[in-house]
Parts: structure tokens; C-alpha cells; sequence
């Protein structure tokens, strides 16, 4: 069901799990659904939950890393986070599955979670390749986002840390990182506890490629993100935001304004649980099949 691949992007390979249904007939084309993990994160933190389900239900499913992440090329650069490179992976790998003889190239939807699912936002407004869109606990907007999540003193001396590391980086080319996460306290990238505790609990037992590191640099467009800000223009293409209920890393209400600037064809499912309960069980439920009934409806599969 399952095969190791990779596709390239802009000349780097980027490592991927191809889910194929088991009763996919010779000659026969398929929708494909294409998905990749939030920040930081890499494919093997519980995204084969949705793959499976996806494949279940007769969609071809590509999961990949991005670029500098997991088992793609260029992980050994140190964290490694840019949003326009994460675009360009995601575009990459729909010209990729698109091309394969067992995929309809007009059947294409995308998939993504936390910082994915901000990218799912962006594509799905400007690539019309993408006929449905799935993003689930998204982030919205960088700015607005870190100030929810950041006093105001700690916000400003943030500020000062990327302006002096963009000095560095431009007279030294020094690159400096801060954990991704963090006990609680002290500095990172994602300051609650909930994150502290998935990342940490996650990346030790079953993904150990994860590194808990990002750059100033990856901060930097982190704050400048704003995958809501052409939202409007994602119509026709039917887009499902899956937002959490009680999210405090991408909060509740951030995502829920942005989703009403949205055209129809939409539809939004709140769930009872946090950001990170949306991965497994019980909260896979309440994320994963709302997904699958979205593609099905707007993709088909046979």
C-alpha cells in the first residue's frame, strides 16, 4: 500500500511515503490527495493517520518532507523554515503525482495541518490545479499569531533578535537558531506547553529525524506570514478549515475570522479538542473524516 519516493523540487529531492489503493484497476485514473506536516514537523508525526484513511477511501495519497527536513535533502542545514520554499515543495509534488499514469491530473486536492495547513491556504488561492482544500488547525497570520502568543516586552525584545541575527547573517552569514520548542519559560519558536509536550513525546518515540531547531531567519518570515490575506480568492476551489476548539498555538478565533472572509464553496468544522489533539484518537476522528467526505464530494474516486 505504501512505497518510499521521492519527487524533486527546484533540483532537491523530497522524500515521500505514495499511498496507492489496493483496488486500483490497470488503466484507471484516480484523484490524488497531497499532504505535508506543519513547522518543523516531519511525515512519520502520525500523518500516515490521515494517508490511510485517505487511500481507505480510494484517493492516491503522496505525504512528504519539505526541503532541509526529515529524509529530504538539505536536512543538514539547521532549521531550515521558509514558507515560499515550503510553497514551491508543495507545487512540486502536485506536478509530480499529477504526471503519474494512475492519477487524473483534474482531480488534485491538498491537504495540511498548523503551518501546512497556511500553506494549503496560499496554494489553493493561487495554483487552480488544486480543485479542493483541506486545512485543518491552520495558522492564519505570523504577526497577529505571535503577539497572542508573546507579552508585549518579549514580543518587542523578539524583534530586536531578528534584526540584530539579519546583521549577523549579512555581514558574517551566521546562522542562528532557537528550539522549537522548550520547557516552559524558556525561549522557543512555539511557547506552550502543549507543543513542548507533543514535539518532545512524538519526536522521541516515532520520529526520530525531527530536529529542534529553527532559524532567526525562519522566524523572521514566520512573523511576515499572512496565508490568510487572499483567502477571498480561493473560491471556486471548495476549501474545509478544520479548526480546534480550544487551540492556543493557532488560535480559535484568529482562524474563524479568517474563514468567514472566505468565498463559498466552504465549510467549517470546529472540534472539541487543542491543536494537537487533532492527530489521534479521539480527535483523529473529528479532523479525519470531515476531510475524506470533503474530497470525496468534490473529487470523487472512481
Amino acid at each position: 500500500m505504501r512505497h518510499d519516493v521521492t519527487f524533486l523540487s527546484q533540483g532537491m529531492k523530497c522524500a515521500s511515503w505514495l499511498y496507492v489503493p489496493d483496488d486500483l484497476r490497470d488503466g484507471e485514473r484516480r484523484p490524488a490527495i497531497v499532504m505535508a506536516h506543519g513547522f518543523s514537523a516531519v511525515k512519520e508525526m502520525h500523518l500516515a493517520n490521515f494517508a490511510e484513511k485517505f487511500v481507505a477511501a480510494g484517493f492516491v495519497t503522496l505525504v512528504f518532507d519539505y526541503r532541509y527536513q526529515g529524509a529530504s535533502e538539505g536536512n543538514e542545514q539547521h532549521g531550515r523554515i521558509i514558507p515560499a520554499e515550503q510553497h514551491e515543495d508543495y507545487r512540486s509534488a502536485i506536478t509530480w503525482i499529477s504526471q503519474r499514469p494512475d492519477v487524473d491530473p483534474q482531480r488534485i486536492g491538498i491537504w495540511g495541518s498548523s503551518y501546512s495547513g497556511a500553506h494549503v491556504l496560499h496554494i489553493a488561492a493561487f495554483d487552480k490545479r488544486v480543485k479542493a482544500a483541506v486545512a485543518q488547525v491552520p495558522l492564519v497570520n505570523g504577526w497577529a499569531n505571535a503577539q497572542r502568543l508573546m507579552r508585549p516586552d518579549i514580543f518587542a525584545g523578539f524583534i530586536q533578535a531578528l534584526i540584530q541575527d539579519r546583521q549577523q547573517r549579512y555581514t558574517s552569514g551566521e546562522v542562528n537558531c532557537v528550539p522549537v520548542v522548550a520547557p516552559e519559560g524558556q525561549p522557543s519558536a512555539l511557547p506552550t506547553p502543549d507543543s513542548y509536550e507533543w514535539f518532545v513525546e512524538v519526536g522521541r518515540k516515532i520520529a526520530p529525524s525531527w530536529r529542534n531547531e529553527v532559524s532567526l531567519e525562519s522566524m523572521e518570515k514566520f512573523l511576515e506570514y499572512n496565508p490568510a490575506a487572499n483567502i477571498q480568492l480561493i473560491s471556486p476551489t471548495p476549501l474545509l478549515m478544520v479548526v480546534a476548539g480550544k487551540d492556543t498555538l493557532t488560535p480559535t478565533d484568529l482562524a474563524v475570522a479568517a474563514y468567514e472572509q472566505a468565498l463559498e464553496p466552504k465549510s467549517l468544522v470546529i472540534t472539541s479538542g487543542a491543536h494537537f489533539d487533532a492527530y489521534t484518537e479521539p480527535g483523529l476522528s473529528e479532523t479525519s473524516i470531515p476531510a475524506v467526505e470533503w474530497f470525496k464530494r468534490y473529487l470523487g474516486t472512481a
